[in-house]
């Protein structure tokens, strides 16, 4: 089948591959720069050097078998790099290994992208039911479409909304009412090393701080850079102020962790859709009474964790493949 999967992130990105490896023609759109979505990785050039910095997912563990499979895999190649086990003593208590990209979370996507034809800066506008030979024409915001035969998407769920809703395409009421939280975030290239303690990463530290992270700790900057992720509450309740407001707040929240480094250059990034509040309760979603097969996937749907939209991602290749 000709399949098209809209989103280049984790959990497209896996679909897409299981579903070549079936022997699928699949093609990826995103509207992105690059591939990988919240695997998201920035690289800041100072005088001093080059800071890398990962803004979104910050790292993952392994909770399935299946799951493991790849990261065993990943690990293997040199793709992803053990970080730590835990960053206090309550998570350092499960035991599981944090892992990261090794050139930053990004690289993974990179990696996962290789090979298949993944098509950025491309912005999916519409979906328009076809006919026998072409179920769907998948327009895009240039006024080309793609012809596909199935269509997965993996965007959050009110992006996929506005695709699916113009079509004529109804969805249960707990997917057309899931909200997300939002996490404003902070990158800051430092002259010296920040001060976080061992390993290098705090998870909500304080109640206004969701995560805080060092990134030459995490191994995967050359020089002293430290990213900051708002809690939920907190970004919330600062997410319409005017964007110089909000990154000077978040560099103020950040001078705990600073110690004596100065700010070489900071950077304000927004996460409208971070994190998923509720879960649909299956890994992927078959839209029914439609002209070829449509699928929803992502982390709203196995789970907020990378993990979980790995998990999404694998569960829609399934389907596809169980059509080959």
């Amino acid at each position: 089948m000709r399949v098209v999967v809209v989103g280049a992130g984790l959990t497209g990105l896996l679909a897409a591959r299981t579903a070549v490896d079936a022997g699928h023609e699949v093609t990826v759109l995103d509207k992105g720069r690059s591939p990988g979505g919240r695997l998201a990785t920035r690289r800041i050039d100072t005088h001093l050097g080059t800071a890398r910095l990962d803004h979104g997912a910050q790292f993952f563990t392994v909770r399935t078998d299946r799951f493991a499979r790849l990261v065993e895999d990943w690990v293997e190649r040199g793709v992803v790099h053990e970080w730590c086990r835990g960053f206090d003593e309550e998570s350092r208590a499960d035991g599981h290994p944090r892992y990261v990209g090794s050139a930053g979370m990004n690289s993974l996507a990179k990696d996962l992208a290789t090979g298949l034809d993944v098509r950025c800066s491309t912005l999916v506008f519409s979906l328009r039911p076809g006919d026998a030979h072409t179920p769907w024409q998948v327009g895009l915001d240039d006024g080309t479409a793609v012809d596909a035969d199935a269509v997965v998407i993996t965007t959050p769920v009110p992006q996929a909304l506005a695709l699916t809703l113009p079509a004529g395409i109804d969805l249960p009421e707990d997917l057309t009412t899931l909200d997300y939280d939002r996490t404003l975030g902070v990158l800051l290239a430092l002259d010296r090393p920040p001060s976080v303690p061992e390993p290098g990463g705090r998870n909500a530290p304080h109640p206004e701080i969701g995560f805080v992270a060092d990134n030459v700790a995490k191994g995967i900057s050359e020089i002293p850079a430290l990213t900051l992720h708002a809690s939920a509450d907190w970004s919330l309740a600062h997410w319409d102020a005017p964007p110089e407001e909000t990154r000077s707040a978040l560099v103020d929240l950040a001078q705990p962790y600073l110690g004596d480094a100065e700010i070489l250059e900071a950077q304000l990034k927004r996460w409208r859709f971070a994190t998923p509040q509720r879960l649909w309760p299956e890994p992927c979603w078959c839209v029914p009474d439609v002209p070829g097969p449509m699928i929803l996937a992502g982390d709203a749907f196995a789970g907020p964790r990378v993990e979980g939209a790995a998990l999404s991602g694998l569960a829609a290749g399934d389907v596809l493949a169980a059509l080959a």
